[in-house]
């Protein structure tokens, strides 16, 4: 299976969903601290360059790989790649799940501003202190739609291409 973690700049809350799924954060719903969230593998490191591109961080405990995308404002990346996926399976037999993860219900505004500033116009010194306290707001949901993102890969047996939106956890 792949896990495909999804959202605007594919650099903050699909960073730190990616984490939790590789445990590389504390397993709960707990506040994170500054350190932890900024520690995070390419939190707030990703450029313009990097949109639309899959960004692997690693292999799960159940050897399922972790990626995520920056996909912008475009609402038709995940379901153009779905229809890449299963043209592919279909023609060469693939047989591995997908399933596509949207983090962008879980950003709160503050955070928004701060991806702004630090991101879009390179003002660290505003944008990555909002981006902390954004991060501390949204970590215990994003700690949960991880959570519910690996339920539903493993109990949807039927599905080769799965695309949860997450809207529960606005």
């Amino acid at each position: 299976m792949i896990y495909i973690y999804n959202d605007y700049g594919g650099t903050h809350t699909t960073s730190l969903a990616a984490a939790y799924h590789l445990k590389q954060l504390p397993q709960s719903e707990r506040t994170l601290t500054s350190d932890e969230i900024l520690n995070v593998n390419f939190f707030n490191k990703l450029t313009k360059k990097d949109f639309g591109k899959l960004i692997f961080h690693g292999i799960d405990d159940e050897g399922h790989s972790v990626y995520t995308i920056g996909r912008k404002r475009n609402k038709l990346v995940v379901p153009a790649m779905k229809e890449m996926i299963l043209l592919m399976q279909e023609k060469f037999h693939v047989d591995e799940k997908i399933v596509f993860s949207n983090t962008s219900p879980t950003v709160p505004l503050v955070m928004s501003f701060g991806g702004f500033f630090s991101r879009g116009l390179k003002i660290d010194f505003i944008g990555v202190p909002l981006l902390v306290k954004g991060a501390k707001q949204c970590c215990d949901n994003i700690f949960r739609l991880v959570e519910n993102t690996k339920h539903v890969g493993k109990t949807s047996f039927n599905e080769k291409v799965i695309i949860l939106e997450n809207e529960m956890f606005k």
